[in-house]
């Protein structure tokens, strides 16, 4: 297994380019490219995820992404330690795709990590909050 972590502050602009050496990373690791395209989606909403909503926006608050793979498995590890989320739902979402202009208004990040994942999970311990995302590879 090969394992690499990544650390931003909770800012907006810094997060294309933690997704940039992520992706740089398991591009190096043989990882497909219909995966990594995933990854940046998935790694997109999570990051503006826990900057909006852990860290209520506010800036210099560490965020940690550890990524693993193996020959079977990718896993993306996101550690914050914001407030925590209250309940862990992902609804479905029902909604027209051809129909752009009556897209929901929230919602829409996690549902769109849960079609391109395998598995979630998320959890808090100890003023921490645990988002893994994991892709089965074969």
């Amino acid at each position: 297994m090969v394992q690499q972590k990544f650390n931003i502050t909770s800012e907006y602009e810094k997060v294309d380019g933690l997704i940039f050496s992520v992706k740089e990373f398991l591009a190096k690791e043989k990882v497909e490219s219909h995966i990594l395209s995933g990854v940046d989606i998935c790694l997109t909403e999570a990051l503006n995820n826990i900057i909006k909503h852990a860290y209520k926006g506010e800036q210099n608050n560490p965020i940690e992404v550890i990524v693993s793979k193996d020959s079977n498995q990718l896993e993306l590890l996101l550690i914050d330690c914001g407030r925590p989320r209250d309940n862990f739902v992902i609804k479905d979402l029902e909604f027209d795709p051809n129909d752009i202009e009556n897209l929901p208004e929230g919602g829409m990040g996690l549902y769109l990590i849960k079609q391109l994942m395998d598995e979630i999970n998320y959890y808090s311990i100890n003023g921490k909050n645990y988002f893994t995302l994991r892709k089965i590879l074969i």
